[in-house]
Formats: C-alpha cells, structure tokens, sequence
C-alpha cells in the first residue's frame, strides 16, 4: 500500500533562545553528537517513508543548503587523500537528502509559526502533512514521526504528538483538553491551553513538536492570516500566527487527536536543554560515553584547590 502520508514540512526559525550563538550559525545546523539537529529530524522523517520534504527557511539559513547539498569536489579529495570513511560520510547526507526529496521555500508573511506552514501548504493539495520543528530531536524505537502517521491512520484526523509532563512544568507547553481517552496513548483532545498554571492545567500532558496537520488546518491558518493583514491595515495590534491557535479553532468544532510518544524528547532551543542533549548523546555513544563518564567520575571525586 502506499503510504498515507508522504509529505513533510520543517520550518526553521530564529533561534532566538540562543542568541548570540545563533547569530551567525542557524540552530538547526548545532550538533547534537556528529550530525547537525536538523539532519535528526531528516533521518526521522525518512526512516518513517516521507519522501518529499520542504524546509522553510528564512534569511540567513544559506548553511542547511550546503548541509545537504552535493559537493564533488569535496569527495574527490577525501578519496584522494585516503580518507574513504570521510567520503562515504558526505556521500551518505547528500543521499538522505535525496531520499527525502528535500526542497527549499522562503518564508514570507506574518512573525509566527504558521507562517511557514501555509507558505507550503500550496502544494499540499489534500494530503496530510507532517510538521516537525528542527530543535527537537526524539530517540525511540520506533520515530516519532511514525507513530504519529499510524495514529492518522487510526483517526483520519489531525494529531499532536503529546507528553506525560509533571503539572509543575505547565507553563512550558501547550496543555492538551482531554475530552477522552481511547488507550494505547491516544486521546480525543478538544483543544490547547497555552502555558497555564500549574493549578489551572487541563491535562497531565504537554504537546511538544510533532503534529500531523489536514487541510482543514490550513483552511484555519489562511483564515488567521486574513485577520492578521485585515488587522495590520487598520492600525490595529496585530500579534503572531501560530499554529496551535489554528489547530484550536478547528477543534472547536471537528475531531483532533493526541498521541502520547513512546521515546525520549530533547529540546535543543535554549541552552540548559542543548546541553542536555549533548551529554545524553555523548553518553550513549560507544565510543565517547565511557571516555565523558571517566570524566565525570574524576570531577565528582576531586578536591576543590583550597588556595584558588
């Protein structure tokens, strides 16, 4: 059979969290271990049978091109050189990049992370789409990306990839409305609230970066950025377009579901939770992870110099 859903955006932001690292380097392209974040969220999105991705890009993002984009020249030396493993490496990229047919858009209109969610919805047509933000990197059995394609499958609707979460950390996320709980990690959800109060929390769940979006929710951000314009030509306060905001309005009335992921999420958009990932990564590599762990083990057991 042919897969349900083919198609994939991944909007790159500002990485202002970051700032001044990213005032030069796109936070997509840090590494988390050997490969660049956005290369983790490629691999998912192959690994899961997307094969056409579009990456919404905006001005001073030139370096994920280069990234993923083939360099000749480059190869011809390494394997001049002797340097086989190197070659194969860069080979192996600009063929994922391939697998996933990645494509390029400019991303214009309105501040918001809807923005470059409707800037490829032209080619949607009425396919469902996967978006995924490019700080995020999942480890899990099976991607992300994958479960939230087989709760599709399940509902034909509209899914959000959600978290146990503890209430204290509620105003971190977007808190899900749980209207009912089907089993096996989904739910019926009837909206979002963003970042309440602990006491105030809906659910015990966040919705973290994963959705899988329909027609209808493009139907809603079109409609969002029509006030927005209509808004800003009349002088008045315009905010942002943002994607929860058009899945919110659509639940209002029609059917979304969550799906609770079985993996491990890491968040690299600021930097507590970068390094987090970085460590983590590091540790669990064959290679690194008993060297960082030595590490570790002789700064816990050494004396701080009294005469410093």
């Amino acid at each position: 059979m042919p897969p349900t859903i083919r198609r994939a955006v991944i909007p790159a932001g500002l990485g202002s969290r970051l700032l001044p690292l990213t005032k030069a380097i796109p936070k997509e392209m840090l590494p988390v271990g050997d490969k660049p974040v956005i290369e983790h969220t490629v691999r998912e999105l192959v690994d899961s049978g997307i094969t056409d991705i579009t990456i919404v890009v905006s001005s001073g993002k030139s370096l994920i091109q280069d990234h993923f984009r083939p360099n000749p020249g480059l190869v011809d030396q390494l394997r001049a050189d002797g340097k086989t493993a190197y070659a194969d490496a860069v080979e192996e990229v600009v063929e994922l990049a391939r697998s996933g047919h990645i494509t390029y858009l400019d991303q214009h209109g309105p501040y918001g992370n809807g923005t470059p969610v409707l800037n490829a919805a032209r080619s949607f047509g009425d396919e469902p789409v996967l978006v995924l933000w490019p700080d995020d990197v999942f480890v899990a059995e099976v991607p992300r990306a994958q479960q939230l394609i087989r709760a599709y499958e399940q509902t034909g609707c509209p899914v959000l990839a959600l978290l146990p979460m503890d209430r204290d950390d509620s105003q971190r996320y977007g808190v899900p409305i749980v209207k009912e709980d089907l089993g096996g990690g989904q739910l019926r959800i009837t909206g979002l609230v963003e970042k309440p109060e602990p006491a105030d929390a809906p659910s015990e769940y966040a919705a973290i970066g994963g959705y899988v979006i329909t027609p209808g929710i493009v139907d809603e951000l079109r409609e969002q950025t029509r006030r927005w314009y209509e808004a800003r030509d009349k002088g008045g306060p315009v905010g942002e377009v943002y994607l929860t905001d058009a899945i919110n309005a659509y639940a209002a009335s029609r059917a979304v579901y969550g799906q609770v992921i079985r993996g491990t999420w890491y968040d690299t958009g600021n930097p507590a939770d970068y390094l987090v990932a970085q460590m983590a990564h590091a540790l669990a590599h064959p290679k690194y992870g008993p060297v960082l762990r030595n590490l570790v083990h002789r700064l816990d057991n050494s004396t701080p110099d009294s005469t410093a």
